[in-house]
């Protein structure tokens, strides 16, 4: 019951929602950077959201499959193929014992999430299975995946017609609402922080009508963008706090940075503004030399915003139990560890 890495990407790791509630510890978060496709690959296999799934960047990885198994793709489009023919993605995919997984070319985006029926075995730390590279933490050996690596599941789909298994699955109508696969747009919306009213006039109109670039200087742990240079109407001294998915911090120099998952706990420069988690998908899906534009919500309908996206999720949820009930049914005898609770 394992997937065998015959070539290993670019970058490749398990994220599952974070190592939450452990900031106070100076253990940063860590996750997908892509919420709603690591969640949307784990709901579509019948999974909770907050099992790990495979985040792979850009060039994603080859694998040979050694156990039947359900999977689903969701996030960027890197061209997946099984046995070298054309996969959909934000669909369950029933892989027989033998095939090959990989990925022909990137069509858009830069992360593609993989999520499998019954989750990946790997070890829990500090209540999370994700990878947090600079401390060599989580995931599989708390580093990139590598050729010939051999990756546990913790179950295959049991002795059943996967013939049948994979048409039932593929006759299934999906209806996915927008919130949950927008891609490609070039606005990112943000709120205010406290201290706002801290840069000059120049700095915030500028943050909202100029173009910004991710530069290589980029990760996981934060994107540093090129653009308008944003200066504080005075200098002052600053205590340093806690820091979010989102913040954009501004060090000397004037040159944002926009924390992603990888953030470190604290932080001391000031910071102008926050990303809102509605489109934290969307930077998740930049890479170096994509451009984009800020636009100011208030903090009211960026929550509106995030609970439509939560609606959104739990309705699919809904819709899509007889496809956990086909998938609970292939493995025997039926794991709790599958299901989604409600």
């Amino acid at each position: 019951m394992s997937f065998e890495i015959i070539k290993p990407g670019l970058m490749s790791t398990f994220q599952d929602l974070g190592r939450l509630n452990h900031q106070s510890l100076g253990i940063p978060v860590a996750g997908a950077l892509d919420v709603n496709a690591h969640r949307l690959a784990n709901v579509l296999v019948g999974n909770s959201p907050e099992m790990a799934t495979l985040e792979m960047t850009l060039i994603a990885p080859t694998l040979r499959v050694t156990a039947p198994a359900c999977i689903a793709l969701s996030g960027a489009d890197l061209g997946p193929a099984i046995n070298g023919f054309a996969v959909p993605m934000n669909r369950p995919l029933v892989l027989r014992e033998g095939d090959t997984l990989s990925f022909v070319r990137r069509r858009h985006g830069a992360r593609a999430y993989m999520s499998v029926f019954c989750g990946y075995s790997l070890s829990n730390m500090f209540g999370s299975t994700s990878t947090y590279l600079r401390s060599a933490i989580g995931g599989f050996n708390g580093r990139a995946l590598k050729q010939k690596d051999v990756i546990q599941i913790n179950r295959s789909i049991g002795d059943t017609d996967l013939e049948l298994l994979a048409q039932n699955l593929w006759d299934f109508k999906i209806y996915l609402r927008a919130s949950l696969v927008k891609s490609g747009s070039t606005k990112i919306r943000i709120i205010k922080s406290a201290q706002w009213a801290d840069f000059t006039v120049e700095s915030r109109a500028n943050l909202i009508t100029q173009p910004f670039k991710v530069t290589p200087i980029s990760d996981r742990m934060g994107y540093r963008l090129e653009g308008p240079e944003l200066k504080l109407s005075q200098p002052r001294q600053m205590i340093s706090e806690s820091v979010v998915f989102g913040t954009i911090q501004v060090p000397v120099g004037g040159q944002a940075i926009i924390l992603m998952a990888d953030r470190q706990t604290t932080g001391g420069y000031p910071k102008i503004a926050y990303v809102a988690s509605v489109d934290h998908p969307l930077l998740a899906q930049m890479m170096p030399g994509d451009t984009f534009t800020f636009s100011l919500i208030d903090i009211a309908e960026a929550q509106q915003l995030d609970l439509k996206r939560e609606q959104d999720l739990e309705d699919l949820e809904q819709q899509l139990r007889p496809i956990r009930q086909l998938l609970e049914e292939a493995c025997t005898p039926a794991i709790e560890c599958c299901s989604i609770q409600t």
